[in-house]
C-alpha cells in the first residue's frame, strides 16, 4: 500500500512550497501536513491519533535542527515507527555514514537540485 500521510518539516516557506508541488505531481492522493517549527511538530505529534506514514526533515533549522528532532522523537514511544527522511545539503554518503556511525536509523537525502530530482526522490520513496 503506498504511502499516504506524509509531514514535511522545514523552515523554508519556499522550499515547502517546491515540495509541495513536486508531491502532487507524483502522488494525488498523498495527504501533506508541514510545520515550519520543528518544536511544534513534535508537540502535535505527541498528542495526535492520526501519525504520519512519513516524515520528511530539514537538517539545518534555527531552533531544534534534525538530529534535536530525531532524538526527541525516539523518546515518544508512540513515534519509533514513523520512517524519517533528512533532507539537507551536505553530501549523502557523508551524512549516511554519520548516521549510521552514531546508530540513528533515517535515511538521508542531499536536497535535490531541481524540480524533476525531487520527483524522482519522491517516486523512488513512496
Amino acid at each position: 500500500m503506498p504511502l499516504k500521510k506524509i509531514l514535511l518539516i522545514d523552515d523554508d516557506s519556499e522550499d515547502t512550497e517546491i515540495f509541495t508541488e513536486a508531491l502532487q505531481a507524483v502522488n494525488k492522493d498523498a495527504s501533506l501536513r508541514t510545520e515550519l517549527n520543528p518544536s511544534r511538530a513534535l508537540e502535535q505529534l505527541a498528542v495526535s491519533e492520526d501519525l504520519p506514514d512519513i516524515i520528511f526533515l530539514d537538517y539545518n533549522m534555527p531552533s531544534v535542527n534534525g538530529l534535536e528532532f530525531i532524538q526527541r522523537m525516539d523518546r515518544i514511544e508512540k513515534l519509533k515507527h514513523i520512517e524519517v527522511v533528512v533532507i539537507s545539503t551536505p553530501p549523502e554518503q557523508v551524512m549516511s555514514q554519520w548516521f549510521e556511525r552514531n546508530n540513528i536509523k533515517v535515511k538521508y537525502i542531499s536536497k535535490p537540485n531541481s524540480m524533476d530530482e525531487l520527483k524522482g526522490m519522491l517516486q523512488e520513496l513512496l
